[in-house]
């Protein structure tokens, strides 16, 4: 998307490309679904870090889609689940008790790349870019963006350490 229209670069609010839109209204019903089946099917201890997640990502990205701004702002938070893919071949894996495998570590390396990639460097850009430009931000906005990344980038430093202790430092 980026590419295809730079003008994004430009503006976050209220520019976004035919279809970003209608991605992040698709990804809020995602994250929605995934959190309905995460109540009924897993155990509360075992799932509070992600029904905590899915909710900060329902309301950010919720707010994008009913006021039709800040979608440019979800398209850059969506880069974060580009990770997605190899933590859940991860799990994958772990499932299948393939742990001791060529597949397990090439999928560590990979998944360690594209987290510190997608996940840090894009939630670092994002709270850079809420600080620079919080001026131009109504306070409410700027406010939830805020808690948004406060609860977010801690999560993500959190579960990269987990990560790291349980694929490389064994």
């Amino acid at each position: 998307r980026f590419c295809l229209h730079p003008e994004l670069s430009e503006d976050l609010v209220g520019t976004h490309p035919p279809g970003a839109h209608s991605l992040v209204a698709v990804s809020v019903g995602y994250f929605l679904e995934d959190f309905v089946d995460m109540l009924c099917n897993q155990k509360l201890h075992q799932s509070w870090e992600l029904l905590f997640h899915h909710s900060v990502v329902i309301v950010c990205f919720g707010i994008a889609v009913l006021l039709h701004q800040y979608v440019g702002f979800a398209l850059v938070a969506l880069l974060v689940e580009i990770n997605s893919i190899f933590l859940h071949l991860r799990q994958i894996l772990l499932m299948a008790n393939l742990v001791h495998t060529t597949c397990y570590r090439l999928n560590s390396i990979v998944n360690l790349g594209t987290y510190v990639v997608f996940r840090i460097a894009t939630l670092a850009w994002m709270a850079r870019w809420l600080f620079l430009n919080r001026h131009n931000l109504p306070p409410a906005t700027y406010a939830v963006g805020t808690v948004g990344m406060a609860i977010m980038t801690p999560m993500n430093i959190i579960l990269l350490y987990r990560l790291l202790r349980s694929d490389f430092f064994k």
